[in-house]
């Protein structure tokens, strides 16, 4: 299987599949920020750059101080990773993990990091009725169930790759309960920053089995620097630090997350932007005869294809135009002709539409 069919964002395997240039390939296949990242990363970065001549901090404290300003907890509440998805592969060895329960569809991830720790998964999947609403009201009841006994549950919200949002409260009635029989809840807030004031952090002082993933990846733009963090408890961050290799996020990375939490004006205007250009965009793919686009509160829309359609033919063919898509068909739970597009600038955004119209009418 190549890269890019398992996460999409790999333009450096398509440039060399299609002799394209990387800048003349556009990516839809990622969800980041299309703003990109704030003004002050760029000469943060450069700023660090005679710093690289010395070992990074390894325990990034001044990230940690500012997330802690951030957040309102304190800085031995968390933990920086190189990108998010470091600290979701040492989960199931630090926790102990023996059994997830995964509501999907939702990130492979999860699923893998518990297969490489030699792990049990289960997993229960919201349905297209529904709009793919993750199924919180069916976690008890699978917990109950499920043997041999679940031991934590994976949750994504806002969820990738279908977008659906869940309310605070929603999770913390559910995984309150649950945290307090002994149950890891793990909540993976990638997307977090585009739908409101949902965020679980808040609880974790009350909750020592809540862990929460963030990353600077999507919002902040800053895949290529792989930074990303985890609020939990001391205690709990302790024990994946014990299996942390040292040096694990570098100087420039550093420095760029701490130029991305200052700039609040950049994180108004992404968010300003976010909700009138996917609301745009929502409307042209609807009026493609036969595509449905479900309900999203991240930067990315999940779409189904008209009947006769696949996910996977549309993906080949667009790319070879230099545009990439997310083929979501071999996501388990969802369907053959779903697909993922990220939100862009809306020239780019044009683009796409006029090529799938095309291709689909």
């Amino acid at each position: 299987m190549k890269r890019w069919d398992r996460h999409g964002g790999d333009v450096y395997a398509v440039s060399r599949q299609t002799g394209r240039s990387l800048e003349k390939i556009l990516d839809f296949s990622a969800s980041i920020n299309p703003l990109g990242p704030a003004p002050g990363v760029r000469r943060a970065v450069l700023n660090a750059l005679p710093r690289t001549i010395s070992y990074p901090d390894p325990d990034c404290d001044a990230l940690r101080h500012a997330l802690a300003d951030r957040h309102g907890l304190s800085p031995q509440y968390f933990l920086i990773g190189n990108g998010s998805i470091e600290l979701i592969h040492l989960l199931p060895r630090a926790l102990g993990l023996d059994h997830a329960l995964i509501l999907g569809p939702t990130f492979s991830e999860y699923e893998r990091s518990m297969k490489l720790a030699h792990g049990r998964v289960t997993r229960v999947h919201a349905s297209r009725p529904t709009g793919y609403q993750p199924p919180l009201g069916r976690v008890a009841s699978a917990v109950r169930t499920v043997r041999p006994r679940v031991d934590a549950i994976f949750l994504c919200n806002p969820n990738s790759p279908t977008g659906q949002g869940m309310q605070r409260e929603d999770i913390l009635d559910q995984f309150g309960t649950l945290s307090r029989r002994g149950i890891w809840c793990i909540v993976d807030e990638t997307f977090i920053e585009y739908a409101g004031d949902q965020s679980v952090v808040g609880a974790i002082p009350r909750h020592v089995r809540f862990v929460v993933l963030r990353s600077f990846t999507k919002f902040f733009a800053l895949p290529g620097l792989r930074l990303g963090y985890l609020v939990a408890h001391p205690s709990v961050i302790e024990r994946i630090q014990r299996i942390m290799p040292p040096w694990s996020v570098n100087s420039l990375a550093q420095a760029a997350g701490l130029a991305a939490l200052r700039d609040r004006r950049h994180a108004r205007r992404s968010l300003a932007f976010m909700p009138v250009e996917r609301g745009r965009m929502t409307r042209m793919l609807a009026r493609i005869p036969g595509l449905s686009v479900f309900p999203s509160k991240a930067n990315f829309l999940l779409a189904e294809l008209p009947p006769g359609n696949s996910a996977a033919a549309l993906a080949r063919t667009l790319r070879r135009q230099g545009l990439l898509i997310r083929d979501c068909s071999a996501v388990p739970g969802l369907t053959e002709r779903t697909i993922r597009i990220a939100v862009r600038r809306p020239r780019e955004n044009d683009r796409l539409f006029a090529a799938i119209k095309d291709l689909l009418i």
